[in-house]
């Protein structure tokens, strides 16, 4: 039980620094903010789906994406958006006290994606597959995405992928 916890742990420390470094690509977090406020999209399940494909050659199917999409429902729209929005809403305000609040708000909410994708990684649960890392990526977008696999974000973020 102990190595099982442990297993799940690393996955999701792995899972959360490489989301970190693609973020910190040049034009991923645009296009994901892009497919998260235009789109509706989870940016964490898009993370997830890249994180598969190029960390574990791992397929993304339908019933992957729904499994992944219910062990973080809750708490995605329970806590993570509106902390989100209430952030953002409160980022015109030039009241220094609300500023500094608005920090809390945000370290809250990036605890709150940590746990997201802590829960995305139990998902995953150590399995691994075969496959070209790019036609798994370009796979698992397709599945987490839709028909906005074809948009300019994707576009963007694939582009941005292919130098990995």
């Amino acid at each position: 039980m102990i190595a099982a916890s442990s297993e799940k742990q690393g996955a999701a420390e792995s899972f959360w620094r490489f989301s970190l470094m693609l973020y910190g690509r040049p034009g991923v977090a645009a296009a994901l903010i892009g497919l998260q406020d235009r789109a509706g999209h989870n940016v964490n399940l898009i993370l997830f789906a890249v994180w598969l494909a190029i960390g574990y050659a791992s397929r993304l199917d339908v019933a992957g994406v729904m499994r992944a999409r219910a062990a973080i429902g809750k708490l995605d729209g329970d806590v993570v958006l509106p902390l989100r929005n209430l952030r953002r809403a409160l980022k015109s305000d030039s009241d220094h006290d609300v500023q500094a609040l608005r920090q809390r708000i945000l370290a809250l909410e990036i605890a709150s994606e940590r746990r997201v994708q802590a829960r995305l990684a139990e998902t995953f649960a150590g399995r691994s597959g075969k496959g070209s890392r790019a036609a798994l990526v370009e796979a698992n977008l397709r599945a987490v995405l839709g028909a906005d696999f074809d948009s300019s974000e994707a576009a963007a973020l694939r582009q941005a992928i292919a130098g990995l």
